[in-house]
Order: structure tokens, then sequence, then C-alpha cells
């Protein structure tokens, strides 16, 4: 029963995997906000521009593996810290070369901070107010004030965190690969280094929101969650839970992972064994809500606010009705959404949700089944391909002029000052268009060989990326119904690096390996030193 089970788990993830390739052979989902606006597409492949790339970007792959199979020879506390610093550096630059002012929900986050800081303003937890509509963002909120509490109005420290937190993911990716992989003799510091290069990580700390400390919240505690199951120490399913608590009250899809950490656990049941199997489903559960009980209780405690703030919050069908959209497929649907809770229902929580429920049943009922087929396709695979998880807007940013040269309204972006680069990147200039297809082909390729991996484990009946598998199973299945961002799944992008790294390693492995592939072979020193 159990094999079973994960079998079919690694059978989905391969249907799924493989029709994001196969659609990429056809379309092309894109996002560009500056000549476009906010609208996701999905456009013919340009395959003059798609097939280059592809072959450019695996040579340089290969090429890059065997210089970092000449670093087998160090320590891991000396390569470790040299790549890291390395990734600082770029990611250093990056914002001081794009220097992106937070917009749209940043900047409301941002000024909602300074407002209770400076202020003492609580008052958008009032009927009207935005946290009395998403009270769960109150999080980021506090984050930033305590940041702003030590560093005054200085969005440059707050970007800075975000690097030090992007810092740590890139760490968790190698730390869980090594989980993985306890058996391999080599250090594989490739990984590491593809996770400290990985283009979209680079860029998303220009965002001031919660994508970046939440991702790497929630990957430390599946760190931690995987050490207790292959070393069975208590303190580190104490670890999980507290950072899958942190990381969940920061970016609210932390019961995704969760539940793969509980099915994982039951399927390891026979080496854990059910004493501390169930001590450690007390320790997640107790724990996974502490942060928001905290955070409620204080408010109420202090007088901020009268009652408990999520009494008439924005319900979670206003989410499932954005999921449900035939023209834009499942994107933000231009405030419908909204005017159903905010003008409607008045601001409470019970009587939108009625209207949810109605305008979903109607939805659903007036589409035909083609209809319903084409736009949950449509709505997975711009979701899943898209590849850059909208860098473009959240990362490069822009100095708020469109393509025509009209000023841009609403969340349209700015920078703190441009430079000849910012300029070099404007509107749909080449320089911003190939970063976004070389990020957009890097993903495709780590479906690739994020695919071999899958098959290969499939057929050896080997099972230990499992809780990897269900971790992006449940982003999957939970954003076919959300309303969808390519950057709503930047959390699970650190898994799909170890799987697709796994894939790559055995391509190059079997290909070492082969007849007429013995340039690929390389001298690897016999002195190591410790781990």
């Amino acid at each position: 029963m159990q094999t079973w089970f994960q079998k079919m788990l690694y059978g989905l993830l391969i249907f799924f995997t493989a029709l994001f390739i196969v659609s990429c052979f056809f379309i092309r989902a894109e996002y560009i906000y500056a000549v476009y606006a906010d609208n996701p597409l999905l456009e013919q492949q340009q395959w003059l521009i798609f097939l280059p790339l592809i072959l450019i970007l695996v040579a340089l792959a290969f090429v890059l593996y065997r210089l970092c199979l000449k670093l087998e020879a160090y320590r891991p506390r000396t390569i470790i810290p040299l790549v890291l610093l390395g990734s600082f550096m770029i990611q250093l630059a990056i914002i001081f070369i794009f220097p992106r002012q937070p917009t749209d929900d940043s900047q409301t986050v941002l000024g909602l901070a300074m407002s209770m800081l400076y202020n003492g303003d609580y008052s958008t937890f009032q009927a009207g107010g935005y946290l009395h509509m998403f009270p769960f963002n109150y999080s980021i909120v506090l984050y930033l004030e305590a940041l702003l509490a030590i560093f005054p109005d200085n969005y440059i420290v707050i970007k800075l965190f975000n690097i030090l937190f992007m810092l740590l993911t890139t760490c968790m990716i190698y730390l869980i690969y090594k989980q993985l992989n306890p058996q391999r003799p080599s250090r594989d510091y490739g990984v590491l280094v593809f996770a400290a290069t990985f283009i979209p990580a680079l860029f998303m700390n220009n965002l001031i929101y919660n994508d970046v400390v939440g991702t790497s919240l929630l990957i430390s505690g599946f760190y931690f969650a995987l050490r207790f199951m292959r070393e069975q120490r208590i303190r580190h399913i104490v670890y999980a839970a507290i950072l899958l608590a942190l990381g969940n009250y920061l970016r609210g899809i932390g019961v995704i992972f969760l539940i793969a950490i509980v099915i994982t656990l039951l399927l390891r049941l026979r080496s854990i064994g059910w004493k501390k199997l169930l001590l450690s489903f007390v320790i997640l559960g107790a724990l996974f809500n502490v942060p928001s009980w905290t955070q409620n209780a204080w408010l109420q405690a202090s007088g901020k606010v009268s009652g408990s703030v999520t009494a008439n919050s924005a319900p979670v069908y206003m989410w499932l009705n954005m999921g449900i959209n035939l023209q834009r497929f499942g994107f933000w649907d231009n405030m419908e959404s909204y005017i159903i809770y905010q003008r409607e229902a008045d601001y409470k929580k019970a009587e939108s949700a009625e209207l949810y429920k109605q305008s979903i049943e109607q939805k659903l009922s007036e589409a035909t089944p083609q209809q319903l087929v084409e736009m949950y396709y449509k709505k997975l695979i711009w979701t899943w391909t898209e590849g850059t998880y909208q860098l473009e807007r959240y990362g490069i940013g822009t100095d708020g002029t469109a393509q025509d040269g009209l000023r841009m309204r609403g969340i349209m972006g700015s920078y703190s000052y441009t430079n000849p680069i910012t300029e070099l990147f404007a509107g749909n200039s080449p320089y911003r268009l190939g970063v976004l297809w070389i990020a957009y082909t890097v993903s495709f390729l780590m479906y690739v060989f994020m695919l071999i991996r899958l098959i290969t484990s499939f057929r050896a009946k080997r099972y230990e990326e499992v809780s990897l598998v269900l971790v992006i199973l449940g982003f999957i299945g939970f954003y076919l119904l959300w309303e969808i961002k390519s950057r709503y799944v930047f959390p699970v992008y650190p898994l799909l690096i170890v799987l697709s790294y796994m894939g790559f390693r055995d391509v190059y492995e079997w290909l070492l390996h082969r007849k007429g592939w013995s340039f690929l072979a390389i001298k690897q020193s016999t002195k190591r030193g410790e781990q």
C-alpha cells in the first residue's frame, strides 16, 4: 500500500512535469508589465530564440558542472562561505543598479508600518482599512515595523535583510540536497552554485514583501523536518515546527509544507516509531498557529482592536472566485471580486462569503466543460512555466513609463534614481527581454532534468524525494483553485532546484560512462578535507 501510494505521487508529478515540458514546445507563458501592464500572456513559442538558448544553456551547464567538480578538493567551510559571499555581492549590486521603490501591496504594508511606528495609528483594522480586509498581512507589517524601529526610513536595509534571508535559503537548498544524498562521497558544490546564481532569486530581493522571508523560513523548517526523519532527534522537529509556524505566519501557505511533512512522517512510521511519530505531530500541531494566536491576543489586550481581526476579513471564497475566470484564467480580475466584498457586502465576511459562493456557482454553471478544461490548462501552464516568477516587475522594476511613453497609472513602479543600466532595461529593450528569456529557458530545462530524475526514481522504485514531490504537488493543486501569479509559487523553487540538479547529475554521470563521452571525465583530488 505504501509503495503504491508513493508510485502514484511520483506518477502524478511526472504527468504534470511532462505536461509543462510538452506545452512549452507550442506556447510560451509570458509576463512583461513594462509593456503589457498587469496581464498574463500565452503566446506561440518562438523557436528561433528558444532552441539556441536551450543548446547554449545546456553546454554552459556542463562547463560549470565540470568547474564545480574541481572544487571537490576544498573543504565546505571554505567553499560555502565564498559562494555565499559571491551571491551576496551580486544581489547587492542588483539592488543598487535597479533601485526599485515599493509599489502596490509592498508600498501599502510599508506605509502601514510607518504609521503604526511613528503615529501609533491602527485604524487600518477598522472597516474599510487594508488590514481589516487582509489581517494576515499584519505579519509583514510587524516585521517591517521592527526593522524601521532600528533603521528608520531605510529601504536599503530592508533589502539587505532580504538578501540575508535569500542566502539562508541558498544554504538550505544545499543542506536539503545533502540530506537526500547522505551516501554520496562527492560534495556536489554545483547545487550550491546553481542556487546562489538562480536569476529570479537574485532579483526578488527588490520586493519589500513577505515572499523572500517566508520562503526562507518555510524551507528551513522543511530541512529540519528532513533531519528529524533521518536522525530522529526531537530537537529537530521542534526547530522545524517553530520555523514552519513563523514561515506560515509571514506567508500563509505553510500548511502545504506541514501536510507534506505529516504524510512523509507517516510513510516513515517503521523507522521513526509510533511514540516519536505522535510526539512530532503534537509538536507540529501545537506550534503551527501560535504566532497568529499571539498576534491577535496582543492586539486585543493592548486595545489596538476591539475583537478578532479575522471576524470580518475577506473570506477565502474571494480568492477562489478570482481563481475561476475564463478571460484571465484565474489571474487578478481587475477589482471584480474586491467590489463584491467592499461594496455589495459592505466589508462583512459572512455576507460576502455567500455572494462569492453564488458567483462561483454561476461561473461554473455557465461555462461549458470544454471552457473549464481550457481555463484550468491555461492557468496551470502560465503559473508554472512563466519561469521568471515575475522578476521583470518585482525585481528589475521600471521607471514608471509605458512603451508608448505615457505615464502609467495605479500600481506602476518607479526607481529612486535612474542610471545608464536602468535606461538600457527600459520598456521592452533587448536587455530586459534577454534576462526574461534566459530565466524562462532555465526554468524549462529544470523541468526537463527534474522529469529525468523522477522517471529514473520511479523505475528504480526509489522514493527518497517523496517529501519534495508532496510539496510540489500541493502547490500545483492549491493554485489550480486559488487566484494565481507565478510569483506565488516562488517558495517551491528551492525544491525544483534540488530535483533538477539530481536529474542533471544523473545525466552527466550516465554520459561519463558511455563510450565516446570520455571528454566529460575530470580528475578529482583524492585528498579531501573533513566535511
